[in-house]
């Protein structure tokens, strides 16, 4: 069997075992590993985090993180529930934690465990600034893009070992093959993989902020204050796994509207104040 037969052999496996849904977009993604497998370990790992952070509590701060943390997580069960996907958070264990650090950031495991940095709070500068932040983070775990980039890494590590097997009697080739596959793997496949996740959070977490009661016309804000602290410092956009900040910054404001419609389904017809 030649390289081509055995790489489109391998994708129409991929397809026919990509099980999840996203909730948000009615696609099949790729799921090589389940949640059951994922969320344990995800859980573990955060409490290791925690025992080797200062982490910050009873602060006016940290108090705030926990607010916003919930009100987000409501407001995507209120949304999945809408969507006809009652019950699929019933193995998220929510938390949130202020961990203090000067580094500029915020992350969501899978299941629900989030974490802020003290450091991005200045670039927050506010509540609404928080919740844009945290819309976009919990985003990532409720369309399963860990579980994603996971199950895409084993398949890059697959196509490679198919591609030595392959041609393993064709050193020339084989030496070709190797030199180049990294390389474009990454290029063309999972960092282009990885902006469309970044771009789909974008989306996905400037609705929730706008179903819980923020202002969606901030996020975009949000993200000119990112790009005044980064500096101008940043690869370009087709060798990272962020999509620019101007490309960001765009398209959350294309999407505030879009926004706005999407929180008066549910009955938000005005925002909380910028403070």
């Amino acid at each position: 069997m030649n390289l081509k037969k055995i790489l489109l052999n391998l994708g129409v496996l991929a397809i026919i075992v990509s099980c999840a849904t996203n909730p948000f977009t009615g696609k099949k993604t790729l799921a090589f590993v389940s949640n059951d497998q994922l969320f344990p370990s995800a859980f573990a790992q955060y409490n290791q985090v925690l025992t080797e952070n200062k982490v910050v509590t009873g602060t006016a701060d940290a108090n705030m993180i926990t607010r916003v943390g919930q009100r987000i997580a409501v407001a995507a069960e209120r949304y999945l529930n809408a969507n006809g996907f009652q019950g699929y958070l019933d193995d998220y264990k929510w938390e949130y934690t202020l961990i203090e650090s000067e580094q500029v950031n915020a992350w969501c495991m899978p299941g629900g465990k989030i974490a802020f940095y003290t450091g991005i709070l200045p670039i927050a500068a506010n509540e609404t600034g928080v919740a844009a932040i945290m819309g976009h983070e919990v985003a990532h775990a409720l369309a399963n893009h860990g579980q994603q980039r996971m199950s895409a890494a084993y398949l890059q590590q697959g196509l490679a070992v198919a591609g030595n097997i392959a041609l393993a009697k064709d050193e020339q080739a084989l030496g070709i093959f190797n030199q180049s596959y990294g390389i474009v793997s990454n290029v063309a496949g999972m960092l282009p993989f990885s902006r469309s996740h970044e771009t789909e959070a974008d989306k996905i977490g400037i609705y929730l902020m706008a179903i819980a009661g923020y202002n969606p016309s901030e996020a975009s804000v949000l993200w000119e204050r990112m790009k005044a602290n980064s500096g101008g410092q940043a690869p370009p956009e087709f060798l990272s796994t962020h999509p620019s900040n101007d490309s960001r910054i765009q398209n959350l404001k294309a999407l505030a509207p879009k926004a706005v419609a999407e929180a008066k389904k549910f009955g938000i017809t005005s925002f909380r104040p910028i403070n």
